[in-house]
């Protein structure tokens, strides 16, 4: 059966140093061996999946997100405490938005508490490594499917 679903999947600074970057809190799983999680855990959805360091780049996938996908799963990192620009981006989205961290950030330094993202998530699969991805992609797989209209559900069915 193909899968038409579009899933974003967007990652935030310092999630391109994964493997090296603190591996007692991140693991030792690459940005790339995420990927490879993300794309398995899909089973045959279409994965965009992207890294930048850079707020204003983010948002522009988050809005492009908006466009193409039937969901968005997004580790926020650090903009996540900090970015109302992120926030106001999110809100415009009219598909399921999962929050995903590989740390607690409830179990960290109190700034982490607070998540600009978590008010307009549908939610937060957070603490796991990089089973929280593949958490997050297949509950986002799942809303979006939900969401998808009836004549492209039936469809679906068909083909399977």
């Amino acid at each position: 059966m193909a899968d038409h679903t579009v899933l974003y999947v967007l990652n935030g600074p310092n999630l391109n140093r994964l493997g090296t970057r603190e591996p007692a809190i991140y693991g030792s799983d690459t940005l790339e061996d995420v990927r490879a999680r993300c794309e398995a855990a899909a089973q045959g959805a279409e994965v965009v999946f992207r890294q930048t360091n850079h707020e204003g780049e983010l948002i522009d996938w988050v809005q492009e997100a908006g466009d193409r996908a039937g969901a968005l799963v997004i580790n926020p990192a650090g903009y996540g405490h900090t970015s109302v620009a992120l926030l106001d981006a999110l809100r415009l989205l009219s598909i399921p938005v999962i929050e995903c961290h590989l740390s607690n950030p409830a179990a960290r330094e109190r700034f982490r508490h607070r998540s600009f993202v978590s008010p307009v998530a549908v939610g937060v699969i957070s603490g796991f490594g990089p089973l929280s991805y593949e958490l997050a992609v297949k509950a986002a797989l799942e809303l979006a499917r939900e969401r998808a209209p009836a004549s492209a559900r039936s469809q679906t069915d068909q083909e399977a």
